[in-house]
């Protein structure tokens, strides 16, 4: 995409929206609705500004709102509207086209206003599980559309990253338990997306649990020197885009020699690529989650 993140095109609003470019083309012609710039060759761009208001078009129009109402609003009163008529799963999404805003145009200021009005009285884990993690996945899907280019992922995913590490520093850890094992997190080798370990280890000291954070891109031949220090360990390990689909089987293979016949050591393996092995249906040792609430409901 070789053009600056301001200016987009009618494909790219109809992929960032969700809205087909033929209904742009009609709330444009029909109802002033936005005012794109022409180039010499006719073909037209569109600012942040017309992006933002394309989004909130489309959350108060997919919420049942006649669009010829809402092309009568003034700015104002369309800002108020979507603020006032959308139930709290709305709110959600509208949020999260914010947090999309603040993303293509590289404006923390927006992502951090954004953020401070939805965490007031909400758990951090609302914040994660119902905007973060849908926001990240539609990210993934724009990124494999070529909507975006790995410069906004990676923008979106630092400042996500910075609120999970300063929740993190805010956990009291106190001591830590000592009627559960000791975890210790790791994203496997050549595995770097680690947002959703990270979310996990908060959890996991926020239970009082000694929860060691490896970090990425580790083999699981380094891990053994933490066992010679704990006498019972609980390794968890996420997958998201390694070790690749269809190969989970031979990684699980290659980590079984952690759990000796000596010890009670176990393993926990999440992501949406996990798969139960079949030969380890029966191996009360590991447990496979799709999804981290998944992994959430066992942290007693």
């Amino acid at each position: 995409m070789n053009r600056i993140a301001s200016r987009f095109s009618v494909t790219d609003l109809e992929n960032l929206s969700g809205v087909k470019a033929h209904t742009i083309r009609v709330w444009e012609k029909r109802y002033g609705m936005l005012s794109p710039e022409r180039d010499a060759q006719n073909t037209r761009s569109y600012d942040g500004d017309n992006l933002k208001k394309l989004l909130n078009v489309t959350r108060l129009y997919n919420s049942g709102v006649k669009i010829s109402k809402i092309a009568s609003l003034e700015e104002q009163e369309l800002h108020l509207m979507v603020r006032d008529l959308i139930d709290e799963q709305a709110r959600d999404g509208y949020f999260i086209d914010s947090f999309k805003v603040a993303m293509l145009t590289f404006d923390q200021k927006l992502f951090e206003d954004t953020y401070n009005k939805y965490v007031v009285g909400k758990s951090f884990r609302k914040v994660f599980l119902d905007v973060f993690v849908p926001m990240l996945y539609r990210i993934g899907l724009d990124w494999q559309s070529s909507a975006i280019t790995p410069a906004h992922e990676h923008f979106m995913s630092n400042l996500v990253r910075q609120k999970i590490s300063a929740n993190i520093d805010r956990v009291d850890t106190g001591a830590y338990r000592t009627d559960v094992p000791v975890c210790v997190l790791y994203l496997p080798q050549n595995e770097f997306h680690e947002l959703g370990l990270m979310y996990i280890h908060y959890e996991l000291l926020l239970k009082g649990y000694h929860s060691i954070f490896l970090g990425q891109s580790l083999p699981s031949n380094y891990l053994e020197t933490i066992q010679l220090l704990h006498d019972e360990v609980r390794f968890v390990s996420y997958l998201t885009v390694t070790p690749g689909t269809g190969s989970v089987d031979e990684y699980v293979e290659g980590v079984k020699s952690l759990l000796k016949e000596d010890r009670n050591d176990s393993f926990w393996l999440v992501g949406s690529q996990v798969e139960k092995p079949k030969e380890l249906i029966d191996d009360e040792r590991f447990k496979f989650f799709k999804r981290i609430p998944e992994a959430l409901a066992q942290i007693v």
